[in-house]
């Protein structure tokens, strides 16, 4: 329950026009991203069925569970930049005689392929997930990307059939998303636009399946400010030919608090002024996105092309004493604000935005779960993603702020507060709310345009702004109870310094 003594003058408004419902939000603006890579995997959610650590079938029983508890729609795999040096066939069949491979990509350590096709398929099932398969073209021909989608989906007699049923698996899984390469302007194959097109128009024309079984196809764009990848392709790959068809573009954007690779800035004891840069940093993607739909928009009127930021969330500097190529990093109350405002964020362009991956699920990056051999901890983003998913597959409503306190620092400013707002597909009213500022409780009014007797729901935040989740003391932060009723028929709250909160306004 929010503690009693913080009332905060109220001279924000937030205004729900719930008049005018807007697009849905498809549950997979909450994908998650999986990629062999450090302990993503394996440990991560992989352990083997010989393991001391308890597990269903070779997966942990504790990562299970709290996926499950997450209501995961969406899984990507098998990368990232992972996804053009892999070889399907490197990870099917008996695991004792699979291929050990070197993950050049990342860290040069040995992957003896044990998690492939089957794993992954049979994990998205245990999870009710949709499966995002992304296909190697960097590395790849059109015949081994054809041929592993013969293997997934083929329902008569062919060889390809017969092997997935010697291999344990008799009816073809359901592929609903394939992509063709990632990253192609970097680690992809470092192409140009054009390039890429011609590529991804040649493959296209081999990806084929049953006529029932036809994955969304989604083609590699482009990266942070860019539009000229969302231009070409639009420009030249026809999305309404069958044969070639494109049905989504991805787009990638990590945050990192400085802006600068070389030195992206600490994931624990920084400063106000990385709090700042960060949340900074991240608002930047509403204008990427912006841009690259705008140029949709015109070459595609009828919104048949989806936008899709398949890979997003922060990116740190290593922890001294970690593999560099395993991108580990912890994850704090700041991920938990930064998770709210882009969630928010793919909420209002949902029109377009109909699936986003964060990076990554799992040991990697702005993860969902951490572990360390048995052990397994929950982080404050895994706590947002709970809190939001009254939100999956909701039907938006515009949301307007009046005089926001924006919060600044130093000679910037960024806006104080960020909100969404829907009808849940249980019929009911959700608000969410970010407080950006560190420092500060915001007194919010809500207007919805009808009488609201109350809100009910949790509330994230702490004392310290790097406030985290350890092995030793893994609930140090979690949501707890939040509960206002209206006066005067009047619905004001409090909205605590760097905070996140998800209520259901009655």
């Amino acid at each position: 329950m929010l503690a009693a003594g913080t009332q905060a003058k109220n001279d924000t408004t937030v205004v729900v026009d719930t008049a005018k419902p807007g697009a849905t939000i498809h549950r997979n603006i909450y994908g998650q991203f999986m990629e062999h890579l450090g302990r993503g995997i394996y440990e991560g959610i992989w352990v083997g069925e010989d393991s001391d650590i308890p597990n269903t079938r070779g997966y942990r029983k504790d990562v299970l569970n709290a996926l499950k508890e997450l209501q995961v729609p969406l899984l990507r795999w098998p990368g990232g930049c992972f996804a053009d040096e892999y070889h399907w066939r490197d990870g099917v069949g008996p695991r004792a005689q699979r291929k050990r491979t070197i993950n050049t990509t990342w860290g040069g350590v040995i992957d003896d392929n044990a998690f492939g096709t089957h794993e992954f398929m049979a994990l998205a099932e245990m999870l009710d997930a949709e499966v995002y398969v992304n296909a190697n073209l960097g590395t790849g021909t059109p015949q081994e990307m054809a041929a592993w989608l013969e293997y997934m989906t083929a329902d008569g007699d062919s060889t390809l059939a017969r092997e997935r049923r010697a291999n344990g698996r008799d009816k073809p899984w359901k592929v609903h998303y394939f992509a063709i390469g990632n990253e192609a302007w970097g680690c992809g194959g470092n192409m140009t636009p054009d390039y890429y097109a011609s590529l991804y128009k040649r493959y296209a024309t081999y990806a084929k399946t049953p006529q029932d079984n036809r994955p969304i196809m989604i083609a590699s764009g482009g990266n942070d400010d860019r539009t000229d990848w969302t231009q070409t392709l639009m420009e030249q790959v026809p999305y309404d030919n069958w044969s070639m068809r494109m049905q989504a573009i991805s787009h990638h954007y990590y945050t990192l608090p400085t802006g600068k690779w070389d030195k992206k800035g600490r994931a624990l004891e920084f400063a106000e002024d990385e709090w700042f840069s960060t949340l900074k940093q991240t608002l930047r993607i509403e204008g990427m996105i912006e841009k690259n739909v705008a140029i949709m928009d015109k070459l595609d009127p009828d919104n048949k092309v989806g936008f899709y930021v398949d890979e997003w969330g922060t990116w740190y500097d290593v922890e001294p004493g970690e593999n560099p190529g395993f991108l580990y990093q912890e994850n704090t109350l700041r991920d938990a604000v930064l998770a709210g405002l882009n969630l928010n964020i793919f909420h209002k362009h949902a029109r377009r935005v109909h699936m986003t991956n964060i990076a990554q699920m799992i040991n990697v990056l702005q993860a969902m779960i951490l572990t360390d051999k048995e052990k397994m901890v929950l982080t404050p983003t895994y706590h947002v993603f709970k809190m939001y998913i009254p939100f999956q597959d909701a039907t938006s409503y515009p949301v307007s702020i009046k005089n926001d306190k924006r919060y600044s620092y130093g000679d910037e400013s960024i806006p104080g507060v960020s909100a969404s707002a829907a009808k849940g597909k249980d019929g009911k009213l959700w608000l969410a709310l970010v407080n950006t500022n560190p420092n500060e409780t915001t007194g919010i009014t809500v207007e919805t345009g009808s009488e609201v007797k109350g809100a009910i729901g949790e509330v994230l935040t702490s004392e310290a702004m790097d406030a985290r989740n350890t092995f030793s003391t893994p609930k140090n932060i979690k949501p707890k109870r939040y509960k206002v009723k209206a006066k005067d028929g009047k619905l004001t709250l409090d909205l605590p310094a760097k905070s996140v909160v998800v209520v259901e306004l009655r």
